[in-house]
């Protein structure tokens, strides 16, 4: 099952890039023995609109026009489903056994999702109660995705 996060905004060379390719690439390895992964990776540009919601509808169309049309998207959204670290592995595993061969992990910009992509997401789900700069959030994601394939393979790396 493949793995990707696509989100609004690029991650310029600095700290934070180097650590979200660092979880890419554990993400990635951990994986493999799962037939999980690779972890890819889709950017695409802030909209320029001229207000949030024409952002939000602009920035829906552009990443929805990048992932591919049989692929499972989850939307990652403040007002989304909370799960525990041990949940979110449970539900990649789920839709492994069930037959899903790519998901999508979707995280908007600054100002939130579009209609139409939450409108195509099959799941929509939150990384915690707290508002994290969406760049931030991109490295959580990958963490967290790396963390799910450590649990499911039984890997101490999580404890909790």
């Amino acid at each position: 099952m493949l793995l990707t996060i696509a989100a609004v905004g690029k991650l310029k060379p600095g700290p934070e890039r180097d650590l979200y390719l660092r979880y890419v690439k554990r993400m990635t390895q951990a994986g493999r023995a799962l037939k999980i992964g690779p972890l890819a990776s889709i950017e695409i540009g802030e909209s320029k609109g001229g207000s949030a919601r024409e952002r939000r509808a602009g920035e829906a169309n552009t990443l929805l026009g990048k992932i591919p049309d049989k692929a499972m998207l989850i939307a990652v959204d403040e007002k989304g489903d909370g799960l525990t670290s041990e949940q979110f592995a449970h539900y990649l595993r789920l839709q492994q056994e069930a037959g899903a061969a790519h998901l999508v992990f979707a995280l908007g910009g600054p100002d939130g999702h579009g209609g139409a992509l939450r409108e195509r997401a099959a799941r929509c789900i939150s990384l915690g109660a707290i508002t994290l700069p969406h760049m931030l959030a991109r490295i959580v994601l990958a963490e967290q995705l790396y963390r799910a394939m450590t649990i499911l393979a039984g890997h101490p790396y999580h404890r909790g």
